[in-house]
């Protein structure tokens, strides 16, 4: 094992990453020995996508021997890792291409196996589509969906441990690639007005028998945490919004971010210059959409986050019109990943009173 690294961007990602790592899927030891195999940022998607591998050959082997349980587990920890091989990897676009690929391809091996099982979902929107997984709680007829909108750097095949407690509770999840994310990075740029994306994937719901288009839930991490609010703005089939951890107004926010983060934010903005891309994150604010946020609303993010300040969160919640749940955990970090027993079950029985989930 190599000793440890002094690039600053590997510093970077493990110091402010480590706790969503672990919480959101990977294995403590594998966290601890990849990253610790380290000598340079460039060398990041190629170790991850190596430890991937080995979870991808468990999971390719349950299936063939019939064990689909254990298949599912083992392709849905690999589609994990595959993700965070390629989440800010943008500087190499063949390799971060090729990890994103297989983080789809092991999720979409796993969906049939999964405990309840997911279906991938193609959602029309402005001439193509975007994609996302839908999953319905066991034994729940019609139940109320959950739509999930991931951040910069997320995406599908991030969220089981995000979906879980959803689930669990009588509540389907629909989590989705919206521009600038996941799939939708190929075709779409990052936009303010993500409520556009929104009601696309509302638009969506309405045509499932299978769902309660009555009881429709919004619910968004990190910048997902601006997007879900954003969109509960302007939405009115929205009956209730969770923003964790977004920002208030994301040019304000800029040079406090990671240098990786702004990188990413430019490549996925399609902005040729970081000052472009500093202009173009002055678009996503919730200056004029707060105050028109009707619903009742969960927000919640951690005092000691680096990312986004966390009196954005404050803010957020002494702005909007509707009912407001306000959580701020004093020693949680960015999302409180290193607190999430602090805030993931409190939310999903918060989010299952606004819907009336049995």
């Amino acid at each position: 094992m190599s000793s440890p690294t002094t690039d600053p961007r590997v510093k970077s990602a493990t110091g402010h990453w480590a706790a969503r790592f672990v919480a959101n899927g990977v294995v403590l030891t594998d966290f601890e020995e990849v990253t610790a195999s380290l000598t340079a940022w460039e060398d990041w998607c190629s170790a991850w996508s190596a430890r991937a591998a080995v979870h991808e050959d468990l999971g390719r082997k349950a299936l063939t021997g019939g064990h689909l349980l254990s298949a599912g587990e083992h392709l849905q920890r690999a589609g994990v890792y595959y993700h965070f091989a390629k989440f800010l990897f943008v500087h190499d676009p063949a390799q971060m291409t090729a990890a994103h690929r297989k983080a789809v391809d092991c999720r979409n091996l796993a969906l049939p196996h999964l405990t309840p099982p997911g279906e991938r979902v193609a959602i029309p929107y402005e001439g193509k589509s975007l994609y996302g997984i839908l999953r319905k709680p066991n034994g729940v007829a019609r139940p109320p969906v959950m739509l999930m909108a991931c951040g910069l750097d997320s995406a599908k095949e991030e969220t089981d441990a995000y979906e879980q407690p959803y689930l669990a509770r009588g509540i389907a999840t629909l989590v989705f690639d919206g521009p600038g994310q996941g799939e939708g990075e190929t075709d779409f740029a990052i936009r303010g007005d993500y409520e556009v994306a929104v009601k696309a994937v509302v638009d969506f719901v309405e045509t499932r028998a299978d769902l309660d288009r009555d009881r429709i839930g919004l619910w968004g991490v990190s910048l997902g945490g601006y997007y879900a609010p954003r969109a509960a703005a302007y939405e009115p089939r929205v009956k209730a919004c969770m923003a964790l951890g977004g920002p208030y107004d994301f040019g304000t926010a800029w040079e406090g971010l990671p240098d990786l983060t702004r990188e990413a934010f430019r490549v996925r903005s399609r902005m040729a210059t970081l000052e472009d891309a500093r202009r173009h994150a002055a678009t996503l604010t919730m200056k004029d959409a707060a105050a028109r946020i009707a619903c009742p609303i969960y927000i919640m993010n951690g005092k000691l986050d680096r990312i986004v300040p966390w009196r954005d969160t404050e803010r957020l919640a002494r702005e909007v019109k509707g009912p407001v749940e306000l959580l701020l955990i004093e020693d949680g970090n960015h999302i409180a990943n290193n607190r999430a027993y602090r805030w993931r079950s409190h939310s999903a029985d918060w989010m299952a009173k606004q819907l009336r989930a049995s």
